[in-house]
């Protein structure tokens, strides 16, 4: 990798980890240069505003995310083992504060305040996981592995809101086994078997 892409993802992780632990407003290219050891300029040179490099940092989130579980796809096939691997991974993530909270749903509760360039790529990713977890859910269902009463798409959504609330829960708590301990029970319900 060149310097310059280096450096961008450097600017990119530094604004990760900013917005994780302060929000969209909770830093300032002065921030990400100190924290980088550039100056503000290269900054701009990389992304010239704010809004393109938050839109930038949550398009590849959704990329890397999209990659990802297609990959996790083709290694886990079965619908629980794909609920338990996915939420094992923020439990993972969140244990070890590698990457304690997911950046969009950060920005989504930012929503109202978002640039709007900003704001439709929050969107992107909330479908996307939302898409990829009803297809799991759908998929679960059919191969009687799965059961829930209501339709798919909203399992796929109550599930997508148990991760984010559970990752708030711990990160309020100041208790990262929290997230563990709501995640379970949640697969375990949905992984009953039909009677």
């Amino acid at each position: 990798m060149s310097n310059l892409g280096m450096t961008s993802d450097q600017i990119l992780a530094s604004a990760q980890n900013f917005i994780v632990s302060g929000g969209y407003n909770g830093f300032s290219y002065a921030d990400i240069a100190e924290v980088v050891g550039i100056r503000k300029a290269s900054i701009h040179h990389h992304f010239p505003s704010k809004v393109d490099l938050v839109r930038t940092l949550v398009e590849r989130h959704r990329e890397r995310a999209e990659a990802g579980m297609a990959d996790l796809e083709s290694k886990v096939p079965d619908p629980v083992a794909l609920l338990q691997t996915y939420a094992g991974h923020w439990a993972r993530c969140i244990e070890d504060a590698s990457i304690p909270f997911c950046v969009c749903a950060l920005l989504a509760s930012e929503l109202p305040a978002l640039p709007p360039e900003v704001a439709v790529e929050v969107r992107a990713y909330f479908r996307f996981l939302s898409s990829w977890l009803t297809k799991v859910m759908e998929r679960g269902a059919e191969q009687g592995v799965l059961k829930f009463t209501g339709s798919a798409e909203l399992e796929a959504e109550t599930f997508m809101a148990t991760i984010h609330g559970a990752m708030l829960s711990a990160r309020a708590y100041g208790n990262p086994a929290l997230f563990d301990a709501i995640l379970t029970p949640t697969v375990q319900r949905l992984a009953a078997k039909v009677h």
